[in-house]
């Protein structure tokens, strides 16, 4: 099992189209064939959608469907994934709204539960509003296999890229998903305040 770390910033008021955000359901086939065809056609082009969105999916696992660009970061360990999401934490906490307070002793305790949560093979997925209108979305995802959808596949391995392995807290920040705009930051770059 290996890890997969996501970063999405943007405006809340896309964070919450939730039915952007969920992978469509299979069209219940008709009796009449031109409705069913509608119907099909209506669910290729949201699932086209969906899978090419950089908006987290409310399902935390459907990540691993997302194309490999939007993944921040891959660690082999529990520990040095949750390192990511706390140096994550740190680096946007001054941001939050309300601030996140608790000092270190706090973060680390935070990174304790989530290492722990990591090592059973959960997923962590953490929102934080960095005031109006910006919202931040941290995730890792467990992949090879993923404990509440084992059957998805590996974006790692889906598009034949190379491993991601050895980014973490130590690299700098990661790269934020689109803004909602839909242009993409330079990778490394912090979004704009």
């Amino acid at each position: 099992m290996h890890f997969h770390g996501y970063l999405w910033f943007g405006e809340k008021a896309e964070f919450d189209k939730e039915s952007r955000r969920r992978l469509p359901v299979e069209p219940w086939p008709g009796s009449d064939p031109d409705a069913s065809a509608q119907r099909a056609a209506l669910h290729r082009t949201l699932t086209e959608e969906f899978l090419g969105s950089p908006l987290p999916p409310v399902e935390v696992a459907l990540w691993l469907l997302k194309p490999a660009r939007l993944v921040a970061g891959s660690w082999d360990g529990a520990e040095s994934a949750a390192a990511w999401l706390g140096a994550r934490l740190e680096e946007y906490a001054p941001r939050c709204a309300p601030p996140v307070d608790g000092g270190s002793a706090h973060l680390r305790g935070l990174v304790g539960r989530l290492t722990g949560t990591l090592l059973r093979g959960g997923d962590v997925s953490l929102g934080y509003y960095l005031g109006p209108p910006a919202f931040l979305s941290l995730a890792v995802v467990a992949c090879s296999p993923n404990r509440a959808a084992p059957g998805l596949p590996c974006p790692e391995r889906a598009d034949g890229r190379a491993p991601l392995r050895g980014r973490g807290p130590g690299s700098g920040p990661a790269p934020a998903a689109a803004p909602p705009s839909g242009a993409s930051p330079a990778p490394g770059t912090s979004p704009a305040s």
